[in-house]
This record gives structure tokens, C-alpha cells and sequence, in this order.
């Protein structure tokens, strides 16, 4: 990687994320962004998002400790290009060393990176990652000064939180890491023992906003543009984070209510051009098409093989355009064909 850095230019001060806060308040509105999503927010969803009203994307949540010490890691987990900004890079840590070096050494190659103190997965809490975080700010402000030191203030921070039962807690650790010099922070409305199919805590987040005076985002129960902005009349933060509703619909911030066919057409261009494992590619495919498939449609699409076969697939049921062909990912409505 430390030998790619000279082709890529210097990070553009406009793409830094607290201009792009400025921005969103400016026209009104909260910032729209496109969350960390394990294994699927990679480059080809990314380069798909931005053209459907995402103002920052993050990658998928990385392990700087692998990150740092396996140059296979950092290939499978990470690649971008020229076009792939703005953009936030996640890592999972409990070192202040280690994540100093992981962002050192990704530093060029993005405009923030966060740190996840919310992952409520065993094997990351087992291991001092993600939600475990919320028990130990003090090493979390010893990680985000740990990033300032050896990157700079020029780097942006984040952290991407869960609440606690006690929401004093909350507010006590949100105003920790504050004062160690986070610059934004991220909030999913639920406590780490939560099913996502339990509704966020609209109150929690109001009340961290509250009582910051760095931006705030909500994530959480995000699938519709007016959701995003019903929550943020109510929360009054600075940005809206969708994962799991964006993952379904990459065009949910620009007000379509389910995935528009220009979506799947440009995922699959990007896929094809940028390089995205067979199963990552089939199962975006499965869940951009959720609302078109029946039943007996999404099991045999699940049981192709290889992309070439759910292209195959798709060529037989529906009109799939490519690149230069007209009405080439503009397409909004898709066309079935009559099968005999």
C-alpha cells in the first residue's frame, strides 16, 4: 500500500467531513450518509450509493490489528479509487498504537476514520471490540488523541456508539471522548442486547445530541427518506446513517421507496469493473430484488453459480441494459420479459 500512496492526491479539504456538516446545514438538511456494513459497504456498493444523494460513505468495519500486520488483510478489506470520496474508514480497536498506525497508514486514501465502539457481536466484545467500549471510555479518549498525535488534526474522527441502559452513562462517555477531541459522533439508538427488530431510542439520541456540541448522527431504523427526515426533526442531529435499509435500497436518499432497476444495473456494472467476490455479489443482488422476486423466484436465484450464471438469470426474466446501451442505469422501472 505505502508504495501506491504517490498516485493518489492529498485529501481535498472539501471532502473533509465536518465541511460536508456545513454543507448539509446550509441547504437545510441532514447529512446523508451510507453506514459500515460487514463485508458489503466495499467499493463496488460505495462507487452505487454516490449516485443516489449519499454525501459520505464508510467502508466495512476493518480490524486494525489485522489491518496493521497482514498485508492480505488490508487487500481483502480495503480498495478504493480516485472517484471513491468522500469516505470513512472503520476499524475495530482497543490499542491506541495500533490504531495510530492503521490510520497512518490509510491516511491518504480517506477524509475520517471511525473507530466502532457499538459492534455488538460476541467475538468482538469477547475481544475488547466494539460495544465492550462503551464500559472503557478512557481508553477510547486514549485512542482518538492517539490518532491526533500521529496524524494530525487534519485527520477527522469518529466514533460509532450504542447506548446504555442508563442513559447518564451515556451522556458521561459521550462527554468524555468529546473532550479527548473526537470531531463527530455516531449514534445507534439501541443497547447492545437489542434485536434490530425492536425500535431506537429517538429520546436517547435527542438527549446525546443535547448535550454535545459536536455533530451528531442517527443511525438506525432508517429505510425511507422520510424516515430519515422525520428523525431528524425529532433528534435535531446533524446527519442521518443508514446500513440496513440502504443495503436493500441504495436509493432510499434520493426518495425512491424501494430499489430502483438503474441500481441494479449500475451494482452490476461496478461489480463486473471493480471486482466483488461471487457470494458478496449474489447476495446484493438477492436483497436489491427482494421486492421484485417471489419466493420460487429469490430460492432459484440463490441456488446460481457464478456471477455469469445470475446474469444469465437475470437476461432471461428481465431487460438488463449495459454500459452504453440506451437507458443504461436511468432505467427506474424494470421491464419483464415473457418467458415460454
Amino acid at each position: 500500500m505505502d508504495s501506491e500512496i504517490n498516485s493518489f492526491s492529498l485529501r481535498n479539504i472539501e471532502d473533509h467531513p465536518l465541511k460536508l456538516f456545513s454543507m448539509a446545514k446550509y441547504e437545510r438538511r441532514p447529512l446523508y450518509i451510507s453506514g459500515p456494513m460487514v463485508r458489503y459497504s466495499k467499493l463496488p456498493f460505495r462507487s452505487l450509493v454516490r449516485n443516489y444523494s449519499v454525501d459520505l460513505a464508510y467502508t466495512p468495519m476493518m480490524v486494525a490489528k489485522e489491518f496493521v500486520f497482514h498485508s492480505n488483510a488490508r487487500y481483502c478489506d480495503f480498495s478504493t479509487n480516485l472517484n471513491d470520496r468522500p469516505l470513512v474508514s472503520q476499524f475495530a480497536s482497543n490499542d491506541p498504537v495500533v490504531l495510530g498506525r492503521a490510520v497512518e497508514m490509510i491516511s491518504n486514501y480517506v477524509d475520517g476514520i471511525s473507530l466502532n465502539c457499538g459492534c455488538p457481536q460476541s467475538w468482538a466484545c469477547q475481544g475488547g471490540l466494539g460495544a465492550h467500549l462503551m464500559h472503557d471510555p478512557q481508553n477510547v479518549c486514549e485512542m482518538i488523541k492517539a490518532v491526533k498525535e500521529r496524524c494530525g488534526k487534519r485527520m477527522c474522527t469518529e466514533v460509532k456508539i450504542r447506548i446504555h441502559s442508563d442513559l447518564r452513562k451515556t451522556v458521561d462517555w459521550a462527554q468524555k471522548v468529546q473532550a479527548a477531541g473526537v470531531d463527530y459522533m455516531v449514534v445507534h439508538g439501541r443497547r447492545r442486547n437489542q434485536k434490530s427488530s425492536e425500535p431506537v431510542n429517538l429520546d436517547a439520541i435527542k438527549l446525546i445530541k443535547e448535550s454535545l456540541t459536536i455533530p451528531v448522527v442517527a443511525n438506525g431504523d432508517v429505510f425511507t427518506l422520510s424516515d430519515a427526515n422525520c428523525i431528524a426533526k425529532y433528534t435535531n442531529v446533524n446527519g442521518i446513517m443508514s446500513s440496513r435499509g440502504i443495503l436493500f435500497n441504495p436509493a432510499l436518499f434520493s426518495g425512491f421507496d424501494s430499489c430502483p432497476w438503474s441500481a441494479i444495473e449500475r451494482f452490476i456494472e461496478y461489480s463486473l469493473s471493480y471486482g466483488l467476490n461471487f457470494h458478496l455479489f449474489q447476495q446484493h443482488i438477492l436483497k436489491m430484488m427482494g421486492k421484485i422476486l417471489n419466493k420460487k423466484d429469490s430460492v432459484d436465484l440463490s441456488k446460481q453459480i457464478g456471477i455469469v450464471g445470475i446474469l444469465d438469470w437475470i437476461d432471461e426474466r428481465f431487460v438488463l441494459r449495459r454500459p452504453g446501451e440506451p437507458g443504461f442505469g436511468n432505467v427506474h422501472i424494470y421491464e419483464k420479459k415473457y418467458i415460454i
